[in-house]
């Protein structure tokens, strides 16, 4: 006989938390670092997150940032349905940063400890 998946306690939920928090930064300031200016973070909508919402010229990105605890992990952090609520959002939040002229598209950052961050652009093609 099978159990069913253990919920997580509230302790895993707070670090979780504090972990996605910490990896949203660390993508701010590595976006930061390659030119980009941070429009905002953590932007709620009725279709979903965006994690941070990016300029650089005339491109906004709509990004989702995950964070895992080895390189190994990351490689299963992001999935079509994930992505397709990013890409949601991102559609409703589209007039509040883009402009006539601006290109838009979903971005993901992957990162984990020891490893370089992953800059997956235009991870959303719908």
């Amino acid at each position: 006989m099978t159990r069913p998946p253990r919920r997580p306690t509230a302790d895993a939920r707070r670090t979780a938390e504090a972990a996605g928090r910490r990896g949203e930064r660390l993508a701010g300031w590595w976006l930061r670092l390659k030119g980009w200016s941070i429009l905002d973070r953590r932007v709620r909508t009725p279709a979903g997150e965006v994690d941070l919402v990016a300029r650089r010229g005339t491109l906004i990105a709509f990004v989702e940032v995950k964070t895992r605890r080895t390189a190994a992990e990351l490689d299963f952090a992001i999935d079509a349905r994930r992505l397709a609520r990013v890409a949601a959002a991102a559609e409703v939040l589209m007039p509040r940063y883009a402009g006539p002229g601006d290109d838009i598209r979903v971005d993901v950052i992957l990162l984990a400890p020891g490893t370089r961050p992953r800059h997956i652009e235009n991870a959303w093609i719908g």
